[in-house]
C-alpha cells in the first residue's frame, strides 16, 4: 500500500532530507586517499547525531555502519571499516536518517584524488540519469517513466543498469511501497499522484550489469570487476512538479 503524505509531514521530511543530505555532504568531503571508510562512517554518524536525528541504516537488517561506503566495483551495502581509501578510488556513499519520525535517503559517488576518464563518465552519466529521472516525475507521469528515463540515458552511453536493486518509496519506514526500479518502458506501472515520496537512486555499471553478493552478507559488486555508480534523491511528487527532499 502506497501512503501518501500531507504537507506536515513533507515538512518533517524534508528537515530529514536536509539532515541527510549534509551528512552525505560531510562525507563525501572526507574522501580522500589515505582516510578508511570507517572514519568516513565515523563522521556521518558524528554528524547526524549532533543534529538530533538517528542513523537510518545502524542496525538495519543488522547493518553494521552509519552509512553504506561502497569502492570502485562495489555497487551498494559497501560495510564502511579497515579499508583505506586509495589515490583513484571512487566511492558510493548511502546515507540514512531520521528526525522526528521520518525518514531521508541519499546517495552519491565521490572520487578520491585524480580519477581515471572513465570513472569520471561513469560518475557525471548515473548523476545526469538520476536529474532526468526527476524531471519526468509529475502528477499523471508513470513508474516505467522514471525507469524508463534512467535506463535510456545510461545505456545510450555504454553503461549497465543494475536489476536485482531499486528505489522505493519513503516516509516513516525507510523501504515503503512501490519499488522504483531504474528501467522500464514509458507510460507502464503505477500512476504518480501528489503525495508519493521516492527514493530514486541509479545504481549504474561501467559494462555488465551483472552483480553478486560478497560472504558478508551485505556488500553488493560487480561480476565483471567493473567500476559502479551510485545517486540517490529523495523526491516529493507534488501538484507543481517533483521536489527533492535530500537537499542540503
Amino acid at each position: 500500500m502506497v501512503t501518501l503524505k500531507t504537507s506536515k509531514e513533507l515538512a518533517k521530511m524534508r528537515t530529514a532530507g536536509a539532515i541527510t543530505a549534509q551528512a552525505l555532504q560531510a562525507g563525501g568531503a572526507a574522501v580522500r586517499p589515505g582516510i578508511t571508510t570507517g572514519e568516513i562512517d565515523r563522521i556521518i554518524k558524528e554528524f547526524i547525531i549532533s543534529k538530533g536525528a538517528k542513523p537510518s541504516f545502524l542496525g538495519y537488517g543488522g547493518f553494521p555502519g552509519s552509512a553504506c561506503i561502497s569502492v570502485n566495483d562495489e555497487v551498494i551495502h559497501g560495510i564502511p571499516g579497515k579499508r583505506v581509501i586509495k589515490e583513484g578510488d571512487i566511492v558510493s556513499i548511502d546515507v540514512g536518517a531520521i528526525y522526528d519520525g521520518y525518514q531521508g535517503d541519499s546517495a552519491a559517488t565521490f572520487a578520491a584524488g585524480a580519477v581515471s576518464a572513465e570513472a569520471q563518465g561513469l560518475m557525471d552519466a548515473t548523476q545526469e540519469s538520476l536529474l532526468a529521472a526527476i524531471a519526468v516525475m509529475r502528477v499523471g507521469a508513470r513508474l516505467g517513466d522514471i525507469g524508463h528515463a534512467v535506463q535510456s540515458y545510461v545505456e545510450a552511453r555504454g553503461y549497465g543498469v543494475v536489476r536485482e536493486y531499486v528505489g522505493h518509496g519513503i516516509g516513516r519506514e525507510m523501504h515503503e511501497e512501490p519499488e522504483v526500479p531504474n528501467y522500464g518502458h514509458p507510460g507502464h506501472g503505477m500512476r504518480l499522484v501528489a503525495g508519493m515520496v521516492l527514493a530514486v537512486e541509479p545504481m549504474i555499471t561501467q559494462f555488465s550489469p551483472a552483480v553478486r553478493v560478497l560472504g558478508d552478507d551485505w556488500t553488493v559488486v560487480t561480476k565483471d570487476h567493473g567500476l559502479a555508480a551510485h545517486f540517490e534523491h529523495t523526491i516529493a511528487v507534488t501538484e507543481k512538479g517533483p521536489v527533492i527532499l535530500t537537499l542540503p
